[in-house]
């Protein structure tokens, strides 16, 4: 399962609106022999089961399938996975954990059941849990799941005074964050970070420029200008600006003409976004994980709403001072037991500098 695991990380940020899936075809009459592997493909399908079962063949016969998500038991874009697996006369299936979707929910497992195959569930449950927590988070909150991804000197600070932050952290963990981006569906950014950084919001790895996720704009008065570079490479790589429903048309007009798509969104009483009425928009868009890199305007609001989920927190040697600009605004937080509560996963040195991996703590995922 572990393995599947593997091949399911491989769809990450490729396959939304549909979970990432992860299948392994092992023969154990055959000594255990690995006969096919699959995974989720780039736009949702093929599934990993029935890629699996195409590079396996005849092989798959009498094998045990190790798939990270309960096998589809309806018929969308492309058949039902928990027949592909009966017709190929799958003897044995462990599944991860179960559908969330309604849809299927149990629907498999009792389809593989009934045609005799053994079925075993709950196999490193936790792990494909997290794997596809956007998915879940879409199925069961209506809304992706988030990653706040932030680059600070020791003591909190993104910037100096002046606003200068390049480069607070070195090329490796910049490397790094670029693969952070090739695992999500969008990337998110506040107006004044996008006019003070003058960002691509790409993924510029070799080999994974085609990977770069959805760029996000959050802009309530619509104060991109049209020659900004996001907006003049809009039609290389889709760039999404979210305002309000009362922004200048003339401005929405301009930027569709450049290949900007423009989403309105219902503002709060101070006339910014709604920042939990926006998730649920991205979510009937189709997104499942979504990572926001800033600036601290709009990683507070995402933090205010309490839908930050992961964290990867990025920190150089360096001491930037009190005077310099901190990685999160005021939440309004007067008591200790009101506060975010995150898990650390884990802490991985990045040349002269380290990378710490956060999850929140969320009951019932």
């Amino acid at each position: 399962m572990q393995a599947a695991l593997g091949l399911a990380r491989r769809g990450l940020g490729q396959v939304a609106p549909n979970p990432t899936v992860g299948c392994v075809l092992v023969r154990p009459d055959l000594g255990g022999r690995v006969v096919g592997r699959g995974w989720t493909q780039s736009g949702g399908r093929p599934h990993a089961e029935t890629e699996a079962l195409r590079r396996a063949g005849s092989l798959a016969q009498n094998a045990t399938a190790y798939v990270t998500l309960e096998p589809c038991s309806h018929t969308g874009k492309t058949g039902p996975c928990a027949n592909a697996l009966i017709a190929a006369q799958i003897k044995r299936v462990v599944i991860a954990m179960q559908d969330p979707d309604p849809r299927v929910s149990g629907r498999g497992i009792a389809k593989l059941k009934d045609a005799g195959i053994d079925v075993s569930l709950g196999v490193l449950e936790l792990e494909a849990k997290q794997v596809n927590i956007g998915f879940i988070h879409k199925i069961q909150l209506g809304r992706p799941s988030f990653s706040y991804k932030t680059a600070t000197s020791l003591d909190g600070k993104i910037a100096t005074a002046d606003g200068h932050s390049k480069w607070i952290t070195g090329t490796d963990a910049r490397q790094t964050g670029h693969l952070l981006r090739a695992t999500h569906d969008a990337i998110i950014v506040g107006i004044g970070t996008a006019l003070a950084d003058d960002p691509d919001l790409t993924c510029r790895l070799p080999g994974l420029n085609h990977v770069s996720p959805i760029r996000i704009i959050i802009d309530s008065q619509l104060r991109l200008p049209e020659s900004h570079k996001l907006v003049t490479s809009a039609r290389q790589h889709e760039t999404w600006v979210c305002t309000t429903k009362n922004s200048d048309t003339n401005r929405t007009a301009a930027l569709a003409e450049a290949g900007v798509i423009v989403l309105e969104c219902d503002a709060c009483s101070d006339k910014r976004i709604d920042i939990k009425k926006l998730a649920q928009m991205l979510a009937e868009k189709g997104l499942t994980r979504v990572v926001i890199e800033g600036g601290a305007q709009i990683s507070s609001s995402f933090l205010n709403q309490d839908l930050v989920d992961h964290i990867y927190w990025f920190r150089a040697p360096k001491i930037i001072g009190g005077d310099g600009l901190p990685t999160a605004l005021s939440l309004n937080i007067s008591k200790i037991d009101d506060t975010r509560a995150f898990t650390q996963q884990g802490t991985y040195d990045i040349g002269p500098d380290k990378c710490e991996v956060y999850h929140r703590n969320r009951e019932n995922i």
